[in-house]
């Protein structure tokens, strides 16, 4: 073998996608010193994503004060990639439920307005393709927050202008559109979203994503309704209604609020990561993939990271080897195209052990050893 590729997801709470990277790369080289390893930091859209593609894009990092989801002040970070022409972000960074105490959790109160800041500063930069994971929101305002700060206006019947988190929905009336920021045309919007629950219902945002972040039943049946009027509103607004839409009530309806209004573009986040990277040019004749995640199981045959890497790579007919922290086996992994799915944890240990950094990286490394070995032994023979 004399190229492979290494995309693995981080293994959360012990190494970075780059971390883990460096441990595989060491595990090929020595045992094939000759071997070209290209190393592709990724994620699926979650936690780490925007680290993962500003690495591999070689991009920079914009800091910016924003607000949080109650309105106060907050220092956050987007990368910026392509030459500056997108911004990639995580409105978690500014609308995230960790940004709360536990005790602060309310999406009748919390917005997404600090997303919005964001976005407009990015367009501000020249950015006009904005990339953004939507996991993690502390709100249920279908993203009304973030497109006041971009310009839109939302009034009541009595015309009064309307500001504040979920609890506005219901009062919505009118939307105006004549302050957005004008650049807001020009761009080019791609959401990370790996829900597919509709805006409202019992399968929606309120009653399925609002009592964790601080709702009781009846703020969860407030919301809902809020979500319903809100619909019709857009609907009467843009001419189509939206809210049955795959991924409508993604992080509190903030999918809605992309979709409807910014005619954003909703994927799987893995997806949005490799076609932003361009993975599919970066593993064009490789004789082998090497991916993982912290935990492999049934979930990651279901739109996370290794499974995009998998799919990518299997159609072009290259070998693909899975590795984890932990692996459990089970009808849908045993039913994939990867040719090995393999635990690096040699034998019985505490997870705290296995999960410091340098254990982490000797298990990774000794792993890849191994499967290197096996692998080009078997090729020799053939």
């Amino acid at each position: 073998m004399k190229r492979i590729t290494v995309a693995v997801d981080s293994f959360k709470g012990s190494l970075s996608s780059r971390e883990v990277a460096d441990a595989v790369e060491q595990g090929i080289m020595s045992v094939l010193p000759d071997c070209k390893v290209q190393k592709v930091s990724i994620a699926d859209g979650g936690e780490g994503t925007v680290e993962a593609m500003v690495d591999t894009l070689s991009g920079e990092w914009v800091e910016i004060e924003v607000r949080d989801p109650l309105m106060r002040p907050i220092k956050v970070r987007y990368g910026v990639v392509d030459g500056g022409a997108t911004a990639v972000m995580e409105m978690s960074a500014a609308s995230g439920l960790p940004l709360l105490a536990e005790s602060e959790r309310n999406p009748l109160k919390t917005t997404t307005y600090g997303t919005g800041e964001m976005i407009a500063d990015a367009i501000r930069l020249g950015c006009r393709k904005i990339l953004i994971g939507i996991g993690g929101s502390a709100t249920n305002d279908a993203g009304v927050g973030m497109l006041s700060a971009l310009g839109f206006r939302f009034y009541d019947a009595a015309g009064e202008l309307l500001s504040g988190g979920g609890e506005m929905l219901q009062r919505i009336a009118r939307i105006d559109n004549s302050q957005v920021i004008p650049q807001l045309s020009e761009c080019e919007f791609v959401v990370a979203c790996d829900v597919k629950n509709p805006l409202y219902g019992e399968a929606g945002a309120a009653y399925v994503f609002a009592p964790q972040k601080g709702a009781d039943k009846a703020m969860v049946e407030q919301l809902d309704e809020g979500l319903r009027n809100f619909a019709q509103v857009v609907a009467n607004y843009c001419g189509e209604e939206l809210s049955s839409w795959p991924g409508a009530g993604a992080a509190g309806g903030l999918g809605f609020g992309f979709k409807a209004l910014l005619g954003a573009e909703l994927r799987p986040g893995i997806d949005m990561v490799l076609d932003a990277i361009r993975f599919s040019s970066i593993i064009e004749g490789c004789d082998l993939v090497i991916t993982g995640e912290g935990r492999i199981d049934s979930q990651t045959v279901m739109g996370k990271a290794p499974s995009g890497v998998l799919r990518m790579a299997t159609a072009q007919n290259i070998p693909t080897v899975a590795i984890g922290g932990a692996v459990e086996m089970c009808e849908e992994l045993a039913g994939s195209s990867f040719v090995a799915i393999l635990p690096v944890v040699a034998g019985p240990v505490t997870l705290q052990e296995a999960m410091r950094k340098d254990v982490a990286h000797k298990n990774i490394r000794r792993t890849t050893e191994q499967i290197i070995r096996l692998l080009n032994q078997n090729q020799d023979r053939s």
